[in-house]
């Protein structure tokens, strides 16, 4: 599986490298699969693949006004129209942490995938991220 990989300052990329080191080996009962590049600052699950991504950008509609889904006491920030449509792919953004954690989940794990994988990374984000924002 191709990944993006971001232009990450030195102190960013050394938080996303511990922050993916301790992702688990499942993540809504998919297999980690392997990623290309290796050394991304991120991870993918299953076929098709819920992909995890450290340091992306500031999410499309995301802006001080946005509410965020809080799981285990980290704020996640979804578009207004993933909401209501479950057809659609669902992008989750930890957009009040440095550097920011995103997690791509394609429609066919909805509903439950989203609140199960933002529950599982919530403590993984809190230990080797910076909080700036709270997006609660």
């Amino acid at each position: 599986m191709q990944v993006d990989v971001p232009e990450l300052s030195r102190a960013d990329q050394a938080a996303c490298d511990a922050f993916t080191a301790d992702l688990p080996a499942t993540l809504y009962d998919e297999e980690r699969v392997d990623i290309e590049p290796a050394d991304a600052p991120a991870a993918a699950y299953g076929d098709p693949a819920i992909v995890v991504r450290c340091g992306v950008g500031v999410p499309k509609g995301f802006d001080e006004t946005a509410s965020c889904e809080s799981a285990n006491g980290v704020g996640y920030y979804i578009p207004d129209e993933q909401y209501t449509d479950q057809g659609l792919d669902l992008t989750l953004t930890a957009a009040g942490y440095r550097p920011r954690v995103e997690v791509s989940i394609p429609s066919r794990y909805r509903p439950n995938a989203g609140p199960a994988a933002m529950a599982v990374l919530a403590p993984l984000i809190k230990q080797h991220l910076t909080l700036v924002d709270d997006c609660n």
